[in-house]
């Protein structure tokens, strides 16, 4: 299947200001008979009359791409994926695993109820995490786990640290400690128009069971909106894997890849005799060494120019980690730094590196140095 990128621009209308203002005057003086001067007052009006017109025909214009996949954006791209059954993703909800440690083994069962809350420590109580079921601690044991759920959506509750989740805030009898064992992730905001604009593009993929790469690639990007590439892999036969990266870069934990197995793993979905394994991408370390210089005569907006250099090297390494086997590209980190105002770079690493498929980019350290102003 060929990628929207591939497509060639279109324009339904061609919105020229002289071309209609030459159009409209040839029209008048053949009708009237008569020419008109450059500062004819009738003339000055019919170009004023023709700009208004070609500003509807752009109007028009971007209305009609509106309604290709390609250009469309908002309610009509909801509209676009209702054609195909391909809804847009609503928010999700960061989760993790807590862990109850009680203060002693009990005679009897200690029961969890579900929605009991759990908060960062030193935490003001507009995060929170609840439980997600009722677990019950077996006689004799002290210790129990369950699967928790954030109070809000988006990503706010991503990037909590195991161990940073141990405030209680529903006391428990016999609970003496709780605490998270995996970093919370998963929260993602309402999906945005792009990673959207690309399901409903593999959309038909779907209309198979996930045999095919492209089918196994759409049901996993349902899982959860904060899901920016997948890739499919048959090392052998009946073996699938998928590998999963998460928007921003960010490496999905267990509980997010449990949750994109749970769709992949549906019966009605998987061929019956795959067996279908999903993990997280490798990631291969790169480190950013360079200097860079400014022109003389930007001299008097060196500080403007060295804060958007900083702005493109945070772009680099955003795109750098944002898709699955992108190779490790120094030129890309050139023309950014250029577009920023840098007129010439030394860059000492990275040097450029072909990545895998299931591998994805992570930044080490970086030193980013400014070499002084060059000569135009």
């Amino acid at each position: 299947m060929s990628t929207l990128a591939e497509l060639p621009d279109i324009d339904f209308v061609q919105a020229d200001v002289k071309a209609m203002q030459d159009s409209l005057i040839s029209l008048y003086e053949s009708i009237a008979k008569r020419q008109l001067a450059p500062a004819d007052p009738l003339r000055i009006f019919i170009n004023a009359i023709a700009y208004k017109m070609v500003m509807q025909e752009v109007k028009l214009n971007q209305v009609a791409k509106g309604q290709l996949l390609r250009y469309a954006r908002g309610d009509v791209l909801d509209h676009l994926g209702a054609f195909v059954e391909t809804p847009r993703l609503g928010a999700d909800y960061a989760v993790t695993l807590i862990q109850f440690t009680l203060s002693t083994p009990l005679p009897n069962v200690q029961i969890i109820p579900a929605g009991t809350r759990i908060g960062p420590t030193e935490g003001d109580g507009t995060i929170y995490f609840s439980t997600k079921e009722a677990v019950s601690v077996p006689i004799g044991d002290v210790v129990i786990t369950v699967a928790a759920e954030c109070n809000v959506s988006g990503t706010e509750g991503n990037g909590y640290i195991a161990g940073q989740l141990t405030t209680l805030i529903d006391p428990l009898p016999y609970v003496a400690s709780v605490t998270n064992l995996t970093e919370t992730s998963g929260g993602a905001a309402v999906e945005d128009n792009d990673p959207y604009r690309e399901r409903i593009h593999i959309a038909p993929e779907s209309f198979s069971v996930a045999g095919p790469d492209g089918a196994y690639a759409y049901w996993a990007k349902t899982a959860s909106a904060s899901i920016a590439d997948v890739h499919v892999d048959s090392p052998s036969p009946m073996q699938v894997v998928v590998t999963v990266l998460l928007a921003g870069g960010v490496i999905p934990t267990q509980t997010v890849l449990d949750e994109v197995f749970a769709v992949l793993d549906d019966r009605t979905r998987r061929p019956l005799t795959d067996k279908v394994t999903v993990r997280a991408p490798t990631t291969v370390d790169y480190n950013i060494d360079l200097t860079y210089y400014i022109r003389k005569s930007n001299a008097t907006d060196v500080v403007s120019i060295q804060k958007a250099v900083e702005a493109a090297l945070s772009e680099y390494k955003l795109w750098q980690k944002s898709r699955l086997g992108r190779d490790i590209n120094p030129s890309q980190l050139t023309h950014m730094l250029v577009e920023a105002g840098a007129s010439r770079l030394d860059i000492r690493s990275p040097a450029f590196l072909e990545l895998g498929s299931s591998q994805v980019a992570k930044e080490g350290t970086v030193a980013i140095t400014f070499g002084g102003l060059a000569d135009d």
